[in-house]
């Protein structure tokens, strides 16, 4: 069909919200990290596009009951089980839900059987489940400290954030999403994807700041981030906190490595981010500055949150509140991302001799490891990621003001958002 001139056209939507959309498809930002899907396949030339479409049954990918799909010839979605050894061998339990139900269920009726069988005998499952390790001696609050049972814990956990994330997006989320008025494929998986999003950053976020809240280093005191090191001694808490941070990124990373999800055009760059992010964490951990990982998950959660949110109304063409929501965003942003995190920089470069003198060593038996120049092992990443959010920073102002003043976002849509579906107005002929 031919395209029709420009002038009189009537316009799709206002600059600012093609600013939004830049800033979810434009692969260069990759503000959404792991919550983004590749654009879909296009079909290939003389193919005609399937007639089925969404229908009310929207938890369904396609819109299509695997009955239907195989009688129009179609392939079933990718969350259904192929069998749970199957599942299990080729890791597509990290797809569908019911698979990953069971994996979780096993460990936990082990446990609930040793308990019965042996109640007063040490339960192994246990370290599954719940962390372990307490302090002997201490009460009121019991604290806990590392141990090699950690990684049983952070194993069972990403079996966890599996089946949750799969279960919101396909029964919840999706939905939703269609009830809300988005019928499109692409802007479903989108819209769950958001959705996810702010459920867990805002509940991390959350958590985050309750543990902060009950440590000496409320709200951002950085000298107590040294001159009470080392900090081998955890309440239940925290620890849990930390660690089930940790299984959420390593679950993430398995996903990506593994390309359980379509790759995105930037996949290396989401790997490097993904290995930085670990990378801080486990060396936190390990290292006893668990206060110091808290603040940089607070900064980063919450802005997540206000991310997520932005884009998520700009999917339900909410355009006013999708313009107020960025203008939160960029401050909560500028505030958390940058003044926050390079107030952890400075008080990193400045605080660090602060540890009492006998922690300045490597001795791991003792929860001290650092010496010296373990100071730039700590600050290096921290300002690696603060340049990677200050070149995030500098490409949302560019794409903000070239909507604002230089008009040239008209009509800029990704490929992932046209999948041939219809989607309310936009049936109409092409504008």
């Amino acid at each position: 069909m031919a395209s029709k001139p420009t002038a009189g056209r009537r316009k799709r939507a206002s600059s600012v919200k093609e600013a939004i959309d830049k800033i979810e498809t434009d692969p260069a930002l990759g503000l959404t990290g792991p919550f983004a899907n590749s654009p879909p396949t296009p079909p290939s030339e003389g193919e005609v596009p399937s007639p089925l479409v969404a229908q009310k049954n929207g938890h369904v990918r396609n819109g299509v009951s695997p009955k239907k799909r195989a009688k129009a010839g179609l392939p079933q979605p990718d969350f259904l089980s192929n069998g749970l050894w199957s599942d299990i061998t080729s890791l597509n339990w990290a797809r569908v839900p019911t698979s990953a139900l069971f994996l979780m269920m096993i460990p936990l009726v082990l446990y609930l059987q040793w308990q019965i069988v042996s109640p007063n005998g040490a339960n192994p499952f246990r370290y599954l489940l719940m962390v372990q390790y307490p302090v002997a001696g201490t009460s009121d609050p019991v604290m806990y400290q590392k141990g090699y049972g950690d990684v049983a814990f952070l194993a069972y956990y990403i079996v966890v954030f599996c089946f949750i994330r799969q279960s919101l997006t396909l029964y919840v989320l999706r939905p939703l999403g269609w009830k809300l008025g988005v019928q499109k494929e692409a802007k479903l998986d989108r819209f769950a994807e958001q959705g996810y999003a702010i459920i867990y950053f805002s509940t991390s976020g959350a958590l985050g700041l309750w543990a902060m809240y009950h440590s000496p280093t409320w709200y951002f005191q950085g000298r107590h981030y040294f001159q009470d090191y080392p900090y081998w001694k955890m309440t239940k808490f925290m620890k849990s906190y930390y660690l089930l941070q940790f299984s959420y990124w390593l679950h993430q990373f398995l996903i990506l490595v593994l390309r359980l999800e379509k790759p995105r055009k930037d996949f290396k760059e989401l790997v490097i981010h993904h290995i930085v992010t670990l990378w801080l964490i486990n060396w936190s951990y390990l290292v006893n500055l668990t206060p110091i990982g808290n603040a940089v998950f607070i900064t980063m959660d919450v802005s997540d949150v206000f991310l997520a949110f932005t884009l998520l109304l700009n999917k339900l063409k909410l355009e006013k509140a999708s313009v107020v929501a960025f203008g939160c965003l960029l401050f909560v942003w500028t505030y958390t991302r940058h003044y926050l995190n390079l107030c952890i920089l400075w008080d990193v470069y400045n605080h660090f001799e602060l540890i009492p003198k006998w922690a300045q060593q490597w001795a791991p038996e003792t929860g001290a490891w650092l010496v010296p120049w373990m100071k730039w092992q700590i600050f290096a990443p921290l300002a690696l990621l603060q340049a990677v959010n200050l070149f995030w920073y500098f490409l949302i102002w560019r794409i903000l003001f070239r909507a604002l003043f230089k008009n040239k976002l008209a009509d800029e849509r990704s490929d992932d958002e046209d999948d041939g579906q219809p989607d309310g107005d936009e049936n109409e002929k092409d504008d």
